[in-house]
């Protein structure tokens, strides 16, 4: 699976779906689709696009195209859930409307597409699928909810029977109406499971970084590549692998026109930048093209120029946000955090977990068996990772 974010009008929904024209012409079994609100992968295609995979001929080949329902996902999976918990807070005395927004959180349909795309790829119908995501900002909300959502559910309404369970011996407390407190009933507490479970192999898909890979697409700006450094740091935080930063509209070498001379330069000063803060995660080039990208035979063409020696469906770059690392006596948990600073970045020790925050995010990093008896020793920032240091196993006492 490939993602594809970045800044709102820089083109990425254009070379998102060249990506999977691309992949197609090479005899791959491709799925693109769509988690943007804008409907914009229909425009691209030039073509009217379903709820459901619609086979679309380009470039001599079939490829499946889906523009996502997500609001239809959000019914389907999280409906009933929604509804117990609107009930339960509106006993409480929250109001209908409140009650509503404080159980929806922001890109919560967004993310049960992304269940549905993890069904897809389970099939084996697919050799790759193409995900063209909301803008940066929406995109990193939507990645950051499976570990937040997973936590709502692990502790706040515990999977499976345990909510229920949870919530009965409360049953004989009243509301100042005098109603009893309103119960989960079987199909809630089933929708629970599901979820749950589903969460969890949506964030083993997302971050088995083998399988799946995010692709910034930037325009060669200062303000636009500052974004996307930062967006790097917050999905390897996340545990996503950053495969390939996509420049596009660059000003071609023939365009020497005296106006547009600053903009070269400045197109070639930035795209340098960005090659040398990237390395070694490859910076594709896409020059500003002639006309507009609609339609198969244009993003047939823009698709070659982004991947000339590249297969679109590889993973252009390894990468590992987090390993284990020996190091004598002692073990490193290293945890990728490129352009991280340290005035930025907090960490602490919280049972079986380690808290890291980088500006505004946080992540629980759960701890690998291995280290979870261990005492933190050190931590440091170093090469654009965050090096956290564990005493020696205990050597288990011998019995005389």
């Amino acid at each position: 699976m490939v993602l594809f974010t970045g800044k709102g009008g820089v083109g990425k929904t254009s070379i998102a779906a060249a990506t999977a024209v691309e992949a197609a012409r090479r005899g791959a079994r491709v799925l693109v689709t769509s988690t943007d609100a804008a409907h914009s992968l229909a425009d691209a295609f030039a073509t009217p696009l379903a709820d459901r995979p619609t086979p679309v001929e380009v470039a001599g080949t079939v490829l499946h195209a889906q523009q996502l329902d997500a609001q239809a996902r959000l019914e389907r999976h999280w409906g009933r859930v929604r509804d117990y918990l609107t009930t339960l807070l509106h006993w409480g005395g929250v109001g209908d409307v409140a009650a509503e927004e404080l159980v929806l959180l922001p890109g919560l349909d967004e993310l049960f597409a992304l269940i549905d795309l993890r069904a897809q790829v389970a099939t084996g119908e697919y050799d790759l699928v193409v995900v063209d995501c909301a803008p940066t900002a929406e995109t990193l909300k939507l990645l950051t909810l499976p570990d937040a959502l997973r936590f709502y559910t692990d502790r706040v309404l515990a999977p499976g029977r345990a909510l229920a369970r949870a919530v009965a011996p409360l049953a004989r407390y009243r509301s100042p109406a005098g109603t009893s407190l309103p119960v989960p009933d079987d199909g809630v507490v089933d929708a629970v499971t599901e979820v749950h479970g589903e969460l969890a192999h949506v964030h083993a898909l997302l971050t088995d970084t083998d399988r799946s890979s995010v692709r910034l697409v930037v325009n060669p700006e200062r303000i636009v590549l500052a974004e996307a450094e930062r967006t790097a740091t917050s999905l390897s935080l996340f545990g996503y692998g950053v495969d390939a930063v996509i420049v596009n509209r660059i000003l071609p070498d023939h365009l020497d026109h005296p106006y547009l001379a600053r903009w070269r330069q400045r197109h070639a000063e930035h795209l340098s930048a960005a090659r040398t803060a990237f390395a070694p995660t490859p910076v594709l080039e896409v020059p500003l093209l002639e006309d507009e990208v609609i339609g198969a035979a244009a993003l047939a063409e823009l698709g070659r120029l982004v991947y000339p020696d590249r297969h679109p469906m590889a993973v252009l770059h390894p990468h590992r946000p987090l390993t284990i690392v020996e190091d004598g006596t002692e073990t490193l948990l290293v945890l990728a955090l490129p352009f991280a600073v340290e005035d930025d970045l907090a960490l602490s020790r919280r049972g079986d977990e380690l808290q890291v925050t980088v500006g505004s995010l946080r992540r629980n990093v759960p701890l690998p068996a291995s280290l979870r008896r261990r005492e933190v020793v050190g931590a440091r920032l170093e090469q654009g990772a965050l090096q956290v240091r564990f005493a020696a196993a205990a050597v288990p006492a011998v019995s005389s």
